[in-house]
């Protein structure tokens, strides 16, 4: 058996992944990566964000052509089915794999495929699919193992009519109709999706608003919209069984109700890829959801052991993922450019999109502090009005008495880029955090950037 020794080992080649070694050797560590899938790119790439996000604009553009009038000198409505939908989104798997490999050529990382696991604190056996075993002994190991669906034992996720939000992209088929299990962010993202290739989509959502964690009037914004697209929201029910038959599923809620559809896709949690990995050996366990436990610079209970990532938990976004592998690649070499990721944007991938950073009215009025709020309509701005996108509206939450930059909330097209011109300002210190950057400076025009000085002055009228 082949022992390999080296500075500096991560488990998952994900955004996590790849931020920590990407890092680590740009500071001349020697390092190695362990992929358990046959390419590198971990769930983000493979099952998750690529792929949906994908989807999604490849039906995006399937709805502007049936609601534009414009297109009518072309053809009339039409509609594709969701194989053939899945298409596009493969080639960018194909091509985001393609750029990902070549990180790690070029920065000469050698990469294992295969299961890693662990056989004392610094040494990693990897078995590849032919039973082939390597050993990896390195001084620090980061795992970013990511994370899986959470596949509760009493549903059959084996019946061809039941899928997860990972199988979901092996569907060969569109149903007519689709439950939907789940009212997080993947399954209104999946919710958007399907409804917009004109599936009727049931979404049951176990909470009494969806996404709560959201700014109340985003939320509310994010229903209508679901709604008016034909999804049929429930809410506060719980499943108390799925039964799949050979040309329907049909799932029991507590509540009595009985759902027949076509397919159903279960989108309720996600468990922390930590099985089998022999954390028995080192003396790290796993919580009931398969993850680990960190301090504030990512270091599991083994000291020179670090954890990042979904593997964690919150917040479960390969945009802080990223940021997490390198912070804890920073700390396990000492730079002092170490931050612990804790003000995350949050990127919500639905049809209009959603995008929020910093606090919500509902945490500053709980917090007694006296804030204001300047409002901008997408349908007022000449760039939605010339895009045809005019749903949606820029919120600007600031405290009344310093002007300070409180919260940012944006749900409509091109919200997660919007986000980040509010994010930079929030950064700041002394005036330049405040509404009225907005005001002084010159944003061009026509841009949906322009939505901020709109809302910084709809905010300061507000005042008296």
């Amino acid at each position: 058996m082949a022992v390999y020794n080296y500075d500096v080992v991560v488990i998952g080649t994900g955004p996590a992944g790849e931020g920590a070694a990407m890092n680590a050797i740009k500071h001349g560590k020697r390092v190695a990566v362990v992929e358990s899938e046959a390419a590198v790119g971990g769930n983000c790439t493979h099952k998750g964000t690529i792929p949906s996000k994908a989807l999604r604009h490849a039906v995006k553009q399937i709805i502007q052509f049936n609601t534009n009038r414009m297109f009518r000198d072309i053809g009339e409505p039409r509609w594709f089915s969701f194989p053939k939908v899945l298409e596009r989104s493969k080639r960018v798997i194909e091509r985001q794999v393609q750029l990902r490999t070549n990180f790690y050529a070029r920065n000469r990382a050698d990469v294992f495929f295969g299961k890693a696991r662990f056989l004392d604190p610094h040494t990693l056996s990897v078995r590849d699919q032919h039973d082939g075993v390597e050993e990896l002994r390195a001084q620090k190991i980061v795992i970013a193992t990511g994370s899986s669906p959470y596949l509760p034992a009493d549903i059959n996720f084996r019946h061809p009519r039941i899928y997860n939000s990972d199988s979901i992209l092996k569907l060969g088929h569109t149903p007519r109709t689709l439950v939907i299990y789940g009212a997080g962010v993947i399954g209104c993202e999946y919710a958007s999706i399907f409804s917009g290739l004109g599936v009727k989509v049931d979404l049951i959502d176990t909470r009494e608003r969806l996404l709560s964690f959201l700014d109340d009037e985003i939320s509310d914004a994010l229903s209508y919209h679901l709604r008016n697209n034909g999804v049929l929201i429930r809410h506060d029910e719980e499943y108390e069984c799925v039964e799949g038959g050979d040309q329907c599923v049909i799932l029991h809620l507590k509540s009595g109700k009985k759902i027949r559809a076509d397919a159903f896709l279960w989108c309720n949690g996600r468990t922390g890829n930590t099985e089998g990995l022999g954390l028995e050996k080192i003396g790290l366990e796993a919580n009931s959801r398969g993850q680990l436990k960190v301090d504030d610079h990512y270091r599991t209970q083994v000291p020179h052991i670090y954890a990042v990532g979904d593997v964690i938990g919150w917040p479960s976004l390969a945009s802080a993922a990223y940021d997490q592998g390198r912070a804890a690649a920073a700390d396990l070499l000492d730079d002092a450019d170490f931050h612990f990721v804790n003000e995350v944007p949050t990127g919500i991938y639905t049809i209009p999109e959603i995008s929020s950073v910093g606090k919500t009215e509902r945490e500053l009025t709980e917090a007694k502090i006296p804030y204001e709020v300047g409002q901008a309509f997408f349908k007022h701005t000449a760039r939605a009005q010339i895009t045809g996108e005019t749903v949606g509206m820029l919120k600007l939450l600031f405290h009344r008495e310093n002007l300070q930059l409180l919260g940012i909330h944006c749900f409509g097209d091109q919200a997660s880029e919007i986000v980040h011109i509010g994010q930079a300002v929030m950064a700041q210190s002394g005036e330049a955090n405040t509404i009225k950057y907005f005001v002084n400076n010159t944003f061009n025009y026509p841009t949906m950037a322009e939505a901020y000085r709109v809302a910084a002055m709809n905010g300061l009228n507000r005042l008296f």
